[in-house]
């Protein structure tokens, strides 16, 4: 054990452990991704007509599939798995059996359990699987059985409730954040039941859900109306608990302005060349700042409006104001901060340049080793009686 473990390199700390993905769309894949990316065997399974939804979410499509489904698919190996053919399910039960150390889906509720691939039943053949479920709704209460999408959790969650501008009609936030936080949590529920399986010996069943990871994104809303009893409404790029916290047009672009306490607060004002600001009775503190946000933010959007936005980043940042520009997604890949960071990657056997995991172990990030699988690639491998034992 000492020498198997001195030789899994420190950014791939999942080398040696296989993990059989049963899910779709985006949360079960990207979580698969970071899984697949820190170094775990990834099987993907997929029904044999169009396999994931997702590889066919486009345009744009990327070497046959959509770009959304080749992001989160990078490193894994697909087999082809009719669910409703008992021999095929055979094999892929087989597979985890012989096989699989975590299996994770997230297929419609209920679903699972009509195929006999649910936790409970293989954890009985198998007590140290590790075995995570990814709901939408939750795994008890009385919209278990419910099905959902992103989109679906951001309003039940209450996250459209605090997004876009005051007045104006519900915003989706544009990233997946509610199937890509799922993922994450998904994978931290993994990590950590593979530490307690190194302690006991067991393994154990894992449930997150797509609402639960909504309700946790309203971790600081949800305390500040517990504590107030007022549900916070939508202030557009503003925080509700700082100011001045928000976007502001300079004469050719937007940018932000984030004085997260006194001390900066002050420091702006100098920069802005209003140093009695910070002596202003309606601006001393944050709580002072927070009633008489409307005007504090006039005289700010005034100063602010008379030179450019690289003015102002560049001053901002020579007086320890926290700033920066609104950027576009070409912007920010071209950037030689997101360059230096070596965080968009690249696999020998592919074209395709992909976003790698925001983590380094040791100051090396786990690396972009395969593009990603066509539908079925790996079902012949898989199954063969090589692929299928031990």
């Amino acid at each position: 054990m000492p020498n198997e473990a001195a030789a899994i390199p420190a950014e791939r700390p999942l080398a040696g452990l296989t993990a059989i993905e049963i899910g779709h769309s985006v949360a079960a894949p990207f979580g698969g991704h970071v899984l697949a990316s820190l170094g775990a065997t990834l099987i993907k399974v997929e029904n044999p007509g169009k396999g994931d939804d997702a590889r066919g979410w486009g345009p744009p499509f990327w070497n046959g599939a959509s770009s959304c489904f080749q992001s989160l698919n990078r490193d894994k190996q697909s087999v082809t798995v009719d669910l409703k053919d008992p021999a095929q399910r055979g094999a892929l039960e087989a597979l985890i059996i012989n096989r699989g150390d975590i299996v994770f889906q997230n297929l419609r509720p209920g679903l699972i359990e009509t195929f006999g691939l649910d936790g409970a039943t293989l954890r009985a053949r198998k007590p140290r699987l590790i075995y995570a479920n990814m709901g939408a709704f939750g795994a008890v209460g009385p919209m278990r059985k419910k099905p959902g999408y992103d989109p679906l959790m951001q309003a039940f969650g209450g996250i459209m409730s605090i997004t876009g501008e005051d007045g104006a009609a519900p915003v989706r936030v544009g990233p997946s954040l509610v199937d890509i936080g799922t993922g994450m949590w998904m994978v931290i529920g993994i990590l950590s039941a593979l530490r307690r399986l190194q302690l006991t010996g067991e393994g154990c069943e894992i449930d997150t859900s797509l609402l639960e990871t909504a309700m946790a994104w309203m971790t600081i809303p949800s305390a500040l109306y517990l504590s107030s009893g007022e549900p916070q409404g939508r202030s557009g790029t503003e925080a509700a608990m700082v100011v001045p916290y928000k976007a502001y047009k300079a004469a050719d672009h937007y940018m932000i302005i984030a004085a997260g306490n006194d001390n900066l607060f002050r420091k702006l004002c100098a920069a802005l060349g209003k140093p009695d600001w910070a002596e202003d009775a309606r601006f001393r503190t944050n709580a002072d700042r927070i009633i008489n946000r409307v005007v504090l933010n006039a005289l700010i959007e005034a100063v602010v409006g008379q030179n450019q936005r690289a003015f102002w980043i560049a001053h901002f940042d020579a007086m320890g104001v926290p700033c920066s520009p609104i950027q576009s997604i070409d912007q920010v890949l071209a950037h030689p901060q997101a360059q230096a960071l070596g965080i968009l990657q690249q696999a020998q056997d592919s074209d395709m340049q992909l976003m790698g995991l925001p983590v380094s172990f040791d100051h090396r990030r786990p690396p972009f080793l395969h593009g990603p699988p066509s539908l079925g690639q790996h079902t012949e491998m898989i199954f063969s009686d090589r692929g299928g034992k031990e």
